[in-house]
């Protein structure tokens, strides 16, 4: 029997979406269904958000009335354990459609007026960072409703994580979970990855390579915002490679005031033409950081790691080079010594290896920590695909992480040896002496021998 164009029937299919519409629609249902189904995955996701272990239900287009005005959002989730309840409305978006502020303010008054907990919104807009909602809205709203966001890219990255890597206990909730993978994948979905940086990326890249971009230039603004959202995006596809949480760095006072994150970029940018960030990376002897530097035109990705308190200078060269026997030999080395005023020695990992004291400037300081660096050519496009700064970025981290990080274990100091006791009858022999006048305590044994204490007793005398 031929089959040359049969489709196989899909638990959540992708076959029938006509227009944005239906597309949200049939995404919300297949999430919040699966949610429903796969324990597992609706705990990792409503733990998030704040909610108490429970029995969750889930449902679609639920009304409410706000001042005479019928409010429609997209789902609910609700989560009961005992005489406890805990409740959130769900917004969605799909494709290329935001969310808009107004009517997210709407549905937190709804919310608040309802007894409900939190607003979760879902789209391919990607924050900067957890707890920072891509939409502009009135924070006294947020007095009594919290507010929060996930990309389609984050949702489909934590069902990956939990079917591969955590597991699911039941075969048949994660066949479930593999279906919701695999609508999420397909483009017809409307689930998007981080696919542009803008139409300001060029304009931005020109200006700093003519260096004419000034600080009050809304299109850097504009850029440092979408290189933060990507190294979120980055931060979730790695982690979904690796079956762990890996985060981007950012400081507290960064986490309680996003815009002077924006701030600080901008200003690399025009000061030093440069996008710097940071990844984390559970049990990695140290993050990522990354620097994009758009006058090079290149993306370095570092790592700092504690050089070996014991050792000579040489040893400790040493110690590094051999846990990178897979790293390319163009990866460059510093060596950071103590007081160590500006840069340090550097050279290329090929020549380290030859010559270990092309990284010794004064065998007299001791080395603090080396740094291990890999340049990769910086995309120009701003979309997606061959020759473009996204996946340019995304596969200089994968490559850094695969040829370095993975490979580096910090250093650990060898654990104290016991010392063993002696035997007295063959130290009586030595000595020609009485067993019962050999002491075998170990406080005994650390002074000198009998011979060494004839040698010391005959040159007093002379």
């Amino acid at each position: 029997m031929s089959e040359p164009a049969w489709q196989q029937a899909r638990l959540i299919p992708t076959s029938g979406i006509n227009g944005a519409q239906e597309q949200e629609r049939r995404a919300t249902s297949a999430l919040l269904a699966v949610m429903t189904a796969v324990k597992e995955y609706g705990r990792t996701l409503t733990k998030g958000l704040g909610a108490h272990t429970g029995d969750i239900e889930t449902f679609i287009e639920v009304e409410f009335d706000l001042d005479g005005k019928k409010v429609i959002p997209d789902g609910l989730i609700r989560v009961t354990r005992g005489s406890r309840v805990w409740a959130a409305l769900v917004e969605v978006k799909t494709g290329r459609n935001e969310l808009q502020s107004e009517q997210l303010e709407n549905y937190l008054e709804v919310a608040r007026r309802n007894g409900l907990q939190a607003l979760l919104t879902v789209s391919n807009q990607t924050s900067m960072a957890d707890g920072v909602h891509p939409a502009k809205i009135d924070k006294r709203k947020l007095k009594h409703v919290a507010l929060h966001h996930l990309a389609w890219s984050e949702v489909l990255s934590r069902a990956v994580v939990e079917k591969e890597h955590r597991g699911v206990a039941d075969p048949d909730q994660a066949y479930i979970l593999g279906e919701l993978i695999r609508y999420l994948e397909h483009p017809r979905s409307g689930a998007l990855e981080f696919e542009d940086m803008g139409s300001s990326w060029v304009p931005v890249r020109n200006a700093v390579a003519d260096g004419t971009l000034r600080q009050n230039n809304p299109e850097a603004a504009d850029v440092a915002g979408r290189f933060e959202a990507l190294l979120r995006f980055a931060a979730l596809q790695l982690g979904t490679r690796l079956g762990t949480d890996v985060t981007v760095v950012h400081s507290r006072k960064e986490l309680s005031d996003p815009s002077s994150r924006i701030s600080s970029q901008v200003t690399s940018l025009v000061e030093h033409g440069r996008l710097q960030g940071a990844l984390r990376i559970p049990n990695a002897v140290g993050p990522i950081d990354i620097t994009v530097d758009l006058r090079a035109r290149l993306v370095i990705c570092s790592v700092d790691i504690d050089a070996p308190k014991e050792g000579r200078p040489t040893t400790k060269v040493n110690w590094l080079v051999r846990q990178l026997k897979q790293t390319n030999d163009r990866a460059r080395l510093e060596c950071n010594v103590m007081n160590q005023r500006g840069n340090g020695a550097s050279d290329l990992l090929g020549r380290v290896r030859e010559n270990p004291e092309l990284l010794i400037l004064d065998p007299t300081k001791a080395i603090r920590s080396f740094t291990v660096a890999l340049n990769s050519s910086m995309g120009l496009k701003s979309g997606r695909g061959q020759g473009t700064f996204i996946d340019g970025l995304l596969a200089a981290i994968d490559t850094f992480y695969g040829e370095v990080l993975q490979s580096l274990k910090a250093w650990a100091a060898k654990p104290p040896r016991m010392r063993e006791q002696t035997d007295t009858s063959e130290l009586a022999k030595d000595q020609q002496v009485s067993p019962a006048l050999v002491a075998t305590a170990l406080s005994s044994q650390d002074g000198p021998t009998l011979e060494e204490a004839n040698s010391l007793t005959a040159g007093s005398a002379q």
